[in-house]
């Protein structure tokens, strides 16, 4: 972030701090961008993201004097994000059916699409897997958290995680093999 970015971030803060509604709209709309691709990693769809991001800025605002400025901003507001998402994600587990925490079978063999894919293709994959393979592959491959950070703030064992994100991985692998059978029938 060059000097005048910071600048303008530190008076976009003071005004936030102040509940200056001006202050608070440019916040929102220079980091709309980065918050809602945070969020619809672990939303359904882009509805509920938004949602999910509405209220992780609500935090922002509401816990903006706890900040520490000798602390990245764009990281404070990746976490707070995260949270919100994990929020809603606790919030609407007795909606999701976890009958399918168990429908994945391991694969043997690995498909090596990967590194030809998209970043954009990627994540559509991972918005197909259910609710909680989702928030676990999310947590653990993008965001970076342990297994055992994952456990406690889900409130699954540290098995459980691991169990979460080895069948999500198999079920990508599933309908990356699926795509390319499909590709692949399509010239023949």
């Amino acid at each position: 972030m060059n000097e005048a970015e910071s600048k303008a971030l530190a008076e976009m803060l003071r005004g936030c701090l102040i509940n200056n509604r001006e202050a608070q709209r440019k916040l929102y709309k220079h980091f709309f961008g980065y918050a809602m691709s945070i969020c619809l990693r672990y939303s359904k769809n882009v509805e509920e993201a938004k949602e999910v991001m509405n209220d992780g800025f609500m935090k922002v605002f509401t816990k903006l004097k706890h900040y520490s400025p000798d602390k990245p901003f764009k990281g404070w507001v990746r976490r707070i994000m995260i949270n919100a998402a994990l929020d809603n994600y606790r919030h609407n587990l007795k909606h999701y059916h976890a009958a399918d925490l168990d429908s994945a079978l391991p694969v043997a063999d690995t498909v090596d699409v990967v590194s030809a894919l998209n970043y954009e293709y990627l994540l559509s994959l991972v918005q197909q897997l259910s609710p909680t393979y989702k928030t676990v592959f999310n947590l653990f491959v993008i965001d970076g958290y342990t297994h055992e950070e994952i456990a406690e703030v889900l409130g699954i064992s540290v098995g459980t995680s691991k169990s979460n994100l080895s069948k999500a991985r198999a079920n990508l692998r599933e309908v990356l093999k699926k795509n390319r059978v499909d590709e692949l029938e399509e010239y023949v």
